[in-house]
């Protein structure tokens, strides 16, 4: 690369207009970047929604779930097929191989629901899951002024945030239903013999508008259309209802006259509310807006809240869960300790070479190297998260290191040399360092390349992260071989004179010298502490991502399933006013009979809580002590209820720490007391927590068996039946119609409903032998069922998970497993033991075979580089000491061995050859053009080579400095792989100082001995 040096200098002007462009361009790429927090990933799953209105579960498991599975299996490359069958709803989740072609996929998959044979009256959905689906806010608004709120939303404030280009959805909860209720009373209908859907249909028989064909005149054809319409209540009301026969016992059949509507029921305008949203136990309406994919969170969050604002005479809002405050904190944290990181490491050059130009030459690279990325990532369509961030403010301290050792190497130059400041003696001295610099550059970006080995979420989440640092690097070596040059030949036309061999050199000297005396003493102790470090590793624990306490908390109360919302409400409430009462506690959203986010069903029996804590609170004692008092409130309240609270997931990778406990029988009772008796030995240990189980507890049903025979003589089929009872014991949905100029929902309903499965055996059924009771023709009976049915790859199943609290989740997990195979779980039911710790297990061996290949790919760059077999084989003996200072620093920071801390070892497979790239290359260059002897040339080497090493080792160390030390959310993925950088970066420079002279005369002993005997 020494003719970009030839031509800069030629070319100062135009290199530093193209500089200048290039940051110009490189600012404007970074405020352009999208905004988020993790990187634009879109999982390889897709879940499919069957909705099978009034559909018990087992019914849907038979008529949906199953048929859907059966043709679901065939599908290629599928890993995993999970499903839930609830009543009136069927959920399939299916999982699929990263980097899988989802269009088509997905274009299978409605293909294969289309010929499943489902019944007619099932309608699917077929979504895809990524972060975009998860809400950006959650907001809860209150009405000021007497301001309609609901209507103000549906009409002005909806319709403005979809406008925002990012926005995909905008929900809202704790809104009442407005509908026409018709209250039929039951005893009138019966009398003038009409049911709710025979009303229903001569309701909807008066709504109609089709073309009845053309009317031809001699110039026109015009078409003709037939319509008839409700237009208002008072018409609805005086509706005439055509009444069928009625039997009558004593006379036989007899035809009643037409009644009006209004005569057999009350019709009113009501707002009905199923769903109950609260602040601080204030009520209000609540708010979700998810974004779009590829939508930058920032701007999204910041544009919804501008609008809200505009609003603010008309209505207040408080935020109970905001993720772009997550991501700002999360941006501002790893932005600052990248500043900082620059700046520590600028101080690192200033305090090794004492001059002020010099530093500023050498630390230049910094920005223009980030800024030159930011152009790559931009072009890329990559966003600014937590991994490029972090890949940023890990790469500070490296792409400075080619500047420094080019810097150095033209400073010691012109310091020695007596003919002064020359083009020629910049580009000499650049040249003298350009084949170290190039191949260490290059070797800390091959390192990265065996990532694509490393399959599944790991390997999407981190290339962001390696694509970052690898185009800094790329950068900084451009830099450092253009810009670095011209900036010498102007700030060193005067310097001082070189001084004398400082007192670190000759010390250093006397070092190499000594330890190239006594080798088997310096291979011996780098054994001794090698094995020695070795030895840590079952002390520091074994994760896959450590946990990030977070302050927002989700809580969770689920009552027994026949309970209503009403009561479920006034449980609620306690819990509400339990949680405020806490010190600890900042601000509670809760919402009662809300929408289930996972199945889309509504739960009347079901409230969730946004509970935020305050910064000083202590997470995990906050989250025990209110699980116990919600347990408490619950057993006093609603014996049976289930409660849980749990940190809020902040996303990402997941942190696998996790175990699951997975149980098959297709005897469901079986099933249910092994999944009860896994759960309550998981809550009696310490070292879990968010004990959940997925098989929910029966609930009672009534029953209605036909009797075929008994039906048939009395003349009645079963769909008669099953509309007798459902009219009886659920409101007939009449549809909309466009009353007083507005679409208005109807609904019909008796004025009595059954309050008892007496009354429901009583139920009058109209047959042609008269009107008789339901039991005369069915069984009435009352069963206890289970709420969903879940399966696995197609097979029943029930698991019940937890959060491993510790570090060592593969030690947890094996205990675990033990353990509950001790249980005395029913011998139909088979018990599998897995979760986190498998993929944990199967992502280190990936990770491993990387670090393998890596470490070919970098001995094959330094074999093309060097032409020598040896050579790249004593560059690489530096490795040695990797692990050395890394396992010592992770264990005196406490951190576990966790996946960023194997990126940072893969990472340090480039850093630390450096060192030993450049003092062996000098070492190269005293033998054969300096013609020096084997210990002549180390001994050179090390005593010129020693200041650029420790300053490139200083200069990285402390740019990482700041990441390893901070708490902030958002830099744990950069803090574990900093500290690894830190200790392996520092034990291998010291030791390589003193390791790299004496392999280097080994590998050359015969050569060296000759030139010792030849003296």
């Amino acid at each position: 690369m020494t003719f970009l040096t030839r031509f800069s200098l030629k070319n100062a002007a135009a290199v530093f207009v193209c500089s200048f462009l290039l940051m110009f361009l490189g600012l404007y790429s970074f405020s352009s970047l999208k905004v988020d927090l993790l990187p634009n990933i879109e999982f390889p799953q897709l879940s499919i929604e069957a909705v099978y209105p009034g559909a018990s579960p087992q019914d849907v498991n038979e008529e949906v779930t199953a048929k859907l599975e059966e043709k679901l299996k065939s599908l290629n490359g599928l890993k995993q097929m999970q499903s839930s069958s609830y009543e009136g709803m069927a959920v399939i989740n299916l999982e699929f191989p990263f980097r899988t072609d989802m269009e088509k996929v997905e274009r299978q998959v409605e293909s294969l629901i289309d010929q499943a044979g489902l019944p007619d009256h099932v309608q699917t959905e077929v979504n895809r899951f990524s972060f975009g689906s998860i809400p950006v806010f959650n907001i809860s608004l209150f009405a000021k002024n007497g301001t309609d709120l609901q209507t103000l939303l549906e009409t002005e404030v909806i319709p403005e945030l979809n406008k925002i280009d990012g926005v995909n959805s905008v929900s809202i909860g704790g809104d009442s239903e407005r509908l026409i209720r018709i209250t039929v009373d039951r005893k009138k209908a019966a009398q003038a013999g009409l049911t709710l859907s025979e009303i229903k249909n001569q309701i909807n028989e008066k709504v109609l508008a089709f073309p009845a064909g053309t009317l031809q005149t001699d110039t026109w054809q015009i078409p003709v259309r037939v319509e008839e319409k409700l237009n208002t209540i008072h018409e609805l009301k005086n509706l005439k209802l055509a009444p069928t026969a009625v039997p009558m016992a004593a006379n036989g059949w007899q035809r009643v006259s037409p009644v009006k509507l209004g005569d057999i029921a009350a019709i009113e305008e009501v707002n009905e509310q199923s769903e109950f949203t609260r602040y601080n136990l204030k009520p209000s309406l609540s708010m979700a807006v998810t974004k779009k994919q590829d939508a930058n969170t920032i701007e999204v969050a910041d544009q919804v809240i501008n609008v809200l604002n505009s609003y603010k005479h008309q209505f207040d809002y408080s935020i109970g869960f905001d993720s772009s405050a997550g991501i700002k904190q999360s941006v501002e944290s790893l932005v600052r300790e990248g500043l900082l990181g620059a700046l520590f490491a600028s101080l690192a050059v200033l305090l090794f070479l004492r001059n002020v130009r010099a530093t500023v030459i050498a630390i230049v690279s910094i920005p223009l190297s980030l800024l030159v990325s930011a152009i790559f990532l931009n072009r890329m369509d990559i966003t600014l998260n937590v991994m490029t961030l972090g890949g940023m403010a890990v790469a500070v301290g490296r792409v400075v290191d080619d500047s420094i050792v080019v810097i150095e190497n033209i400073f010691r130059r012109v310091r020695r040399e007596k003919t002064g400041m020359s083009d020629e003696l910049v580009e000499q001295s650049t040249k003298e360092i350009v084949k170290a610099i190039v191949s260490s550059t290059i070797t800390t970006v091959v390192v990265f390349l065996p990532l694509g080995l490393v399959g599944g979420i790991t390997g999407e989440f981190f290339l962001p992260f390696a694509l970052t640092i690898t185009f800094a690097l790329l950068a900084s070596l451009l830099v450092a071989v253009t810009v670095v040059p011209i900036l010498a030949k102007f700030s060193f036309r005067r310097v001082p004179p070189e001084e004398k061999e400082g007192a670190l050199q000759r010390l250093y000297g006397r070092i190499i010298e000594w330890a190239l005396n006594h080798k088997a003493i310096v291979f011996l102790l780098s054994v001794v502490l090698l094995v020695g470090s070795l030895a840590l590793v079952p002390k520091l624990g074994f994760t896959f991502l450590p946990n990030e306490e977070q302050k927002t908390l989700v809580a969770s109360m689920e009552l027994p399933a026949s309970t209503s919302a009403a009561k479920t409400n006034d449980v609620s409430l306690e819990m509400e006013k339990m949680f405020l009462k806490r010190s600890d506690v900042k601000s509670v959203t809760a919402a009662v009979g809300s929408r289930d986010f996972r199945t889309g069903l509504k739960r009347p029996n079901q409230a969730s809580y946004y509970i935020r804590l305050k910064d000083s609170a202590d997470t995990a004692k906050t989250v025990a002590v209110l699980e116990k008092e919600m347990r408490r409130i619950a057993n006093q309240l609603a014996p049976g209820a289930k409660v849980g609270v749990q940190e809020m997931s902040s996303g990402g990778p997941p942190t696998n720490n996790n175990v699951n406990i997975d149980m098959y029988s297709n005897d469901l009772e079986a099933l249910q007391t092994a999944a009860k008796q896994v759960e309550t030995y998981l809550k009696q240990r310490d070292d879990v927590k968010d004990v959940t189980n997925n098989l929910t507890e029966k609930q009672k049903q009534v029953i209605v068996a036909i009797d075929p025979e008994k039906a048939a003589a009395y003349g009645v089929s079963g769909m008669q039946l099953l509309g007798a009872v459902a009219d009886a014991t659920k409101p007939v949905d009449v549809g909309t119609l466009k009353l007083g100029g507005k679409d208005e929902q109807v609904e019909l309903s008796y004025d009595e409903t059954l309050g008892s499965i007496d009354e429901l055996k009583e139920l009058p059924i109209v047959t042609r032998n008269g009107v008789i009771p339901l039991s005369a023709v069915a069984e009435v009976k009352e069963a206890d069922v289970y709420t969903s049915i879940q399966k696995l790859d197609g097979k029943v199943f029930a698991r019940v998970s937890a959060q491993i609290v510790g570090d060592n989740i593969q030690k947890v997990t094996n205990d675990i497993s033990k353990h509950v195979k001790d249980l005395k779980i029913p011998s139909d039911v088979t018990v599998k033991t897995g979760g986190g710790s498998d993929e944990t297990v199967q992502t280190f061996r990936e990770l491993s075979v990387a670090m393998a290949a890596a470490i070919g790919l970098v001995y094959l760059t330094m074999l093309i580089t060097f032409g020598k077999v040896r050579v790249p084989l004593i560059i690489l003996s530096s490795l040695l000491f990797v692990p050395i200072g890394s396992l010592f620093a992770l264990y005196v920071a406490d951190e576990p061995l966790s996946i960023s801390v194997m990126i940072g070892l893969l990472m340090l497979i480039g850093i630390v050859t450096t060192n030993a790239i450049v003092l062996v290359d000098r070492i190269g260059q005293n033998r054969e053009q300096k013609r020096m002897t084997v210990r002549s040339a180390i001994i050179e080497a090390g005593k010129t080579r020693l200041r650029p090493i420790l300053m490139t080792a200083f200069a990285t160390v402390t740019a990482l400095i700041p990441l390893a030390l901070t708490n902030e959310a958002g830099t744990l993925i950069s803090k574990g792989l900093a500290i690894t950088v830190i200790g392996g970066l520092t034990s291998s420079t010291l030791l390589t100082l003193l390791f790299i002279p004496a392999m280097y005369e080994a590998f050359f002993f015969r050569t060296a001995k000759r030139e010792t005997m030849a003296k």
